[in-house]
């Protein structure tokens, strides 16, 4: 392993900053909880510590930054565990570990990631001792992979992406990315592109094995939600934006406005990336003079309501079981785009912006196949979303080819299970029992 000696200044000058440091911590979480950053019951957590003990038996731990991550990881952890492994998750975000509360195996343990100082990231490793190590697409802490190469734990990259932004950044620091990516013994990526740019960062092993959103379930909906819902919106046209950004929901509002002469009764609901900024739209569709309704505060949207904001978390599957037509978000901004495979999984048609590096080539695909159409501007976005509102065999259309699309580009669960196989067999021979 490289010693202290061989890393490159910029990792030496992180060390010592992130050791001086470990003194304002405490500062820092009490900042991050009066802001509902931090979940102030397990503070502890984020300084390496746990009130559970490591179980029996060889341990797996998985790190997914926030909660598109864990959902991508969904169906691997449960290979994992089917498999008898002990697995450990961390996440970063309250919402994850909620989500790992409400839709992981309850066997399956949850930790926040600890702050990567030395310290705290000693104490987490103490407390675990994990057999492997996976990190989900590209959240990659210094100290945290320097301390665990040290310890010699097998490190592997699963669905790696690395946005464009990101290799810019990287590629700048070219030194840095090598010598952490090159302490990984494998990187699985989710495409040729993200294959090349970590190899193209000092990534040492790397192999295609796909997406893993592509073959993780469509998320869940409560039916007592759902027939609420449904009873409040009786059998009024619906259209819904998704995990929108600053600048989409003006965009949405006025294309609610330009569309509902032409379709009476029509609902627009709008679901913010970020829930917390569900006032600051009501306030958008209110100056628009368009009735708003705030799911927060536990309204359903009545007879009169224009704009329902969804700002709540964990509903998406009840909105794109509601809305037919559904653009995505992130993707009208400059913000790389969210993720289209859950709507498509339930049968919403999708429409986006012209941003989608994010998830650059299942976009590719449903649009080559007319399962998704990409729009550039509010005309072409009213124009996609009437067109499918008066069009239901052409929407259908477009819902089956995108379906279609999605189980062609599966099966990177299989791929990925089949690259870790020789690791997970590892793990049964050296905690296979003395006397087997």
């Amino acid at each position: 392993m490289a010693g202290s000696r061989r890393l490159p200044m910029t990792l030496r000058a992180y060390r010592v900053v992130s050791s001086a440091i470990g003194p304002l911590t405490s500062a820092w979480l009490a900042y991050r909880t009066k802001r509902g950053k931090e979940n102030p019951e397990r503070l502890t957590e984020r300084r390496g510590e746990t009130e559970f003990e490591r179980p029996a038996g060889p341990l797996i731990w998985v790190h997914g930054a926030s909660v598109g991550e864990l959902l991508a990881i969904q169906p691997l952890v449960e290979q994992l565990r089917e498999r008898d492994f002990n697995v450990l998750i961390t996440s970063g975000t309250v919402t994850s570990a909620n989500l790992a509360r409400d839709r992981f195996p309850q066997d399956v343990i949850h930790q926040f990631i600890p702050l990567d100082t030395p310290r705290f990231v000693a104490q987490f490793l103490n407390s675990w001792h994990p057999d492997l190590a996976l990190f989900t697409e590209s959240d990659i802490w210094p100290n945290l992979i320097m301390a665990a190469s040290k310890r010699r734990i097998p490190m592997i990259i699963v669905n790696g992406r690395v946005s464009e932004r990101s290799f810019r950044r990287w590629r700048s620091f070219h030194g840095t990315a090598k010598a952490l990516l090159g302490r990984f013994e494998l990187c699985l990526a989710q495409s040729a592109l993200d294959a090349n740019r970590f190899q193209q960062l000092g990534a040492q092993q790397v192999d295609v094995t796909g997406n893993l959103k592509l073959d993780s379930p469509a998320p869940p909906i409560d039916p007592a939600s759902l027939a609420a819902l449904k009873g409040a919106i009786g059998d009024r046209p619906v259209i819904a934006a998704t995990s929108t950004h600053p600048g989409e929901e003006i965009v949405m509002i006025e294309t609610h406005r330009r569309l509902a002469p032409a379709f009476p009764g029509l609902l627009t609901i709008i679901v913010p990336r970020h829930p917390d900024r569900g006032r600051e739209i009501y306030n958008l569709a209110e100056r628009a003079g368009q009735a708003p309704a705030l799911r927060s505060q536990r309204q359903l949207p009545g007879s009169h309501t224009q704009i329902y904001i969804a700002d709540t978390m964990g509903e998406l599957g009840l909105i794109y079981s509601l809305a037919p037509v559904v653009l995505v978000g992130g993707s009208l901004v400059e913000h790389g785009g969210q993720n289209p495979i859950e709507p498509v999984k339930l049968g919403a048609a999708v429409v986006h912006g012209p941003h989608v590096e994010n998830f650059a080539e299942i976009y590719t695909a449903l649009d080559a196949s007319r399962g998704a159409a990409q729009v550039e501007n509010l005309n072409e976005l009213i124009n996609c979303i009437g067109h499918w509102l008066k069009n239901p065999t052409n929407r259908q259309a477009v819902t089956d080819s995108a379906q279609k699309t999605v189980e062609r580009l599966g099966g990177a669960l299989e791929r990925t299970i089949t690259v870790l196989e020789p690791y997970l067999l590892q793990l049964r021979i050296e905690y296979r029992p003395a006397d087997a």
